[in-house]
Formats: C-alpha cells, sequence, structure tokens
C-alpha cells in the first residue's frame, strides 16, 4: 500500500468522521467556549484535509493556503478569548 491510497483509503474517512463529530459539538455545544473551541477543531481539520491532498496530489502549493488557513484560525481564536474574556 502506498502513502497515497493509504491517505485517501484511511486518513480521509478518519478526518470525515472527526469533522461530523465537530459540528456536532459545535450545534450541543453548551457554552460559547465549547462552540469556539469546537470551530477551532474544525479548522485545524480542514487543515489536515489540505495536509492530505497535499500528499495525494503532490502540489506543494497547498502548503501555502494551509498556512493562511492556519494564521487566520488563531487570529480569529484569540479574538474570541478576547470577547469571551471582556463579556465575563
Amino acid at each position: 500500500m502506498t502513502l497515497e491510497s493509504y491517505t485517501l483509503h484511511i486518513i480521509l474517512p478518519l478526518l470525515t468522521v472527526a469533522i461530523g463529530l465537530a459540528l456536532v459539538r459545535i450545534v450541543r455545544g453548551p457554552s460559547l467556549s465549547d462552540r469556539v473551541i469546537a470551530l477551532d477543531l474544525l479548522a485545524t481539520i480542514g487543515i489536515g484535509v489540505v495536509g492530505v491532498y497535499v500528499i495525494a496530489t503532490g502540489q506543494l502549493a497547498f502548503l501555502d493556503v494551509a498556512l493562511v488557513i492556519a494564521l487566520l484560525v488563531f487570529l480569529g481564536t484569540v479574538g474570541f478569548a478576547y470577547y469571551i474574556e471582556r463579556r465575563a
């Protein structure tokens, strides 16, 4: 089994299940903090999906996309944390 087939047949379905579980936490999260963490997790899983795509296709340009997504998610998480701290 090659690395490309391993990523497409095993890792990608696991990431899909993780996306579903994160969406459940976003919908059912009892507090705003839980929803923010689940949204951060969802973006992190999205970065993982981009990484799997890069491994499967060999297009290294998408690593820049993953880096930009990671930076935006970090800034968004810091913004939400600031908002939650001010609200309390």
